[in-house]
């Protein structure tokens, strides 16, 4: 785009066109082809996440996660019943075939400025490295731009977590840069690195999606033909 100046010669951002503020996403579900994502509720998925994430028999899931690993049930019950009360972040859970198998949140929700950010993403090994995580990811993608209208759609991660970086990348995510000890968590100090996917870009990601996503992109083992 070209430099845009004022009256003063002075170079100026462009113009924004979007209405704003824009629409808080609502506790509503997202469907898809392998997956739904549904407002999170304790009392209908802690017994399936429970059992999901406990697959995860050496808990690496939750290096990079502010909370957890959960020695005893009850505990990880009431951060479920906490996490449905929240607004910000809005918990989501992940259904395959009828078993919630993973959580992720939209959350530092920005209406007046049209930013939103996806994270609080875990995902079992029920789901891992199949079309379910991807789709869960393009079905919020698809909320937010689509029918939400927002303009920029972030993901932040320890600086650390090499699996998060790269499937932000995968995921179509650009890369701006990483945030020096910008918080902390479990008592350690998080560099945070910031990735982002603005509205004029998901026209073009969401046909990689659309395409990738297709029944007939995968064999009769699950695995994919063409790689996103």
């Amino acid at each position: 785009m070209a430099d845009i100046f004022n009256d003063l010669g002075q170079p100026v951002g462009w113009p924004v066109t979007t209405k704003l503020p824009r629409t808080r996403p609502e506790r509503t579900t997202l469907t898809g082809h392998y997956c739904a994502l549904v407002p999170l509720e304790a009392a209908t998925h802690g017994e399936d996440l429970w059992d999901a994430f406990s697959q995860d028999k050496t808990g690496a899931n939750w290096t990079y996660l502010p909370i957890g690993p959960f020695a005893e049930k009850a505990d990880f019950i009431a951060f479920l019943t906490a996490a449905e009360a929240s607004p910000d972040p809005l918990y989501y859970a992940v259904i395959k075939d009828g078993r919630a198998v993973g959580h992720t949140t939209f959350l530092r929700i920005d209406e007046a400025q049209g930013v939103i950010e996806v994270g609080f993403i875990h995902f079992s090994p029920l789901m891992q490295r199949t079309p379910v995580s991807t789709e869960a990811m393009y079905l919020m993608m698809r909320y937010v731009f689509d029918t939400l209208g927002y303009r920029r759609y972030e993901w932040k991660c320890d600086a650390l977590n090499a699996p998060s970086r790269a499937a932000a990348k995968r995921l179509g995510f650009s890369y701006e840069g990483t945030f020096r000890q910008a918080t902390t968590y479990k008592g350690r100090n998080r560099d945070t690195a910031w990735f982002s996917v603005l509205d004029g870009e998901w026209p073009a990601l969401m046909t990689r999606f659309e395409r990738w996503l297709e029944p007939a992109n995968f064999d009769a083992d699950g695995r994919q033909k063409t790689p996103l």
